[in-house]
């Protein structure tokens, strides 16, 4: 059985920049609140690599009441108010995020006025842009800054945005925080996503879904949906509780 149905925001709920599709939001916030009385449709939560801020307000609006994944590997528990995440919690280790973050506002938001850098990240340095020339142009800049001064961090992108991250804190670290607070094996996840970032966990989940917007990497590791976005995310959560009344 899939005990949980894991969305990431950007390019399947909503796309950045852009108005939600709200009757599928609606559509996929019902399947959710029917989840406390149906014990085939598994409740939803979310795993992005988007601040928490972010993260929380569409964490609301679907109302999820489960543990949900932020900047990829950050854990957020409404019970309590508490955040978990794999750092050891010394603000050393956060050193060259917090130099990237300075060389970011320094050299590209200088010279590209459209990119914003994400202010309330706390786990990784970025930039985010409506403008997909602009991310094309910003990533091998700070692909050559990461490899020449900061080997041990890694680079995400997405068609918004530029995201240099701590080794290991990816999505699949993110998903296994969320497994273990639910007492749960990543066999029990089913999981949609749409760039690079989303690869680590669609590989270990039992069900790996794509939107038709996906990249090819992610098309490769999942099953592909002959929908876009909000409408994708919607028709996997109904494949997933297909699969769940089959099991019974």
């Amino acid at each position: 059985m899939i005990k949980l149905f894991v969305t990431d925001l950007d390019g399947c709920i909503s796309y950045p920049f852009r108005s939600p599709k709200w009757d599928a939001v609606q559509e996929i916030r019902k399947l959710n609140i029917l989840s406390r009385s149906d014990e085939c449709i598994p409740p939803l939560t979310i795993c992005t690599g988007r601040p928490h801020p972010y993260a929380e307000a569409v964490a609301q609006w679907l109302d999820i009441r489960h543990p949900f994944v932020f900047e990829s590997a950050g854990l957020y528990h409404w019970e309590g108010n508490r955040i978990e995440t794999a750092l050891n919690g010394t603000e050393h280790e956060l050193v060259p995020i917090h130099e990237m973050k300075e060389w970011i506002k320094e050299n590209i938001l200088t010279r590209y006025p459209s990119a914003n850098i994400e202010y309330t990240k706390m786990m990784d340095a970025g930039i985010v842009t409506p403008h997909l020339h602009v991310v094309k142009e910003v990533l091998p800049i700070i692909e050559e800054k990461v490899r020449t001064d900061y080997p041990d961090l890694f680079v995400h992108w997405t068609d918004v945005s530029v995201n240099v991250l701590m080794p290991g804190n990816d999505k699949l670290q993110g998903m296994k925080l969320l497994a273990a607070s639910q007492n749960i094996s990543l066999e029990n996840i089913a999981y949609i996503g749409d760039t690079g970032g989303d690869i680590t966990a669609l590989k270990e989940v039992k069900m790996a879904f794509s939107p038709k917007n996906a990249t090819r990497g992610v098309k490769d590791v999942s099953i592909n949906l002959e929908y876009e976005i909000t409408d994708a995310v919607l028709e996997a959560y109904r494949q997933v509780i297909e699969y769940n009344r089959s099991q019974v």
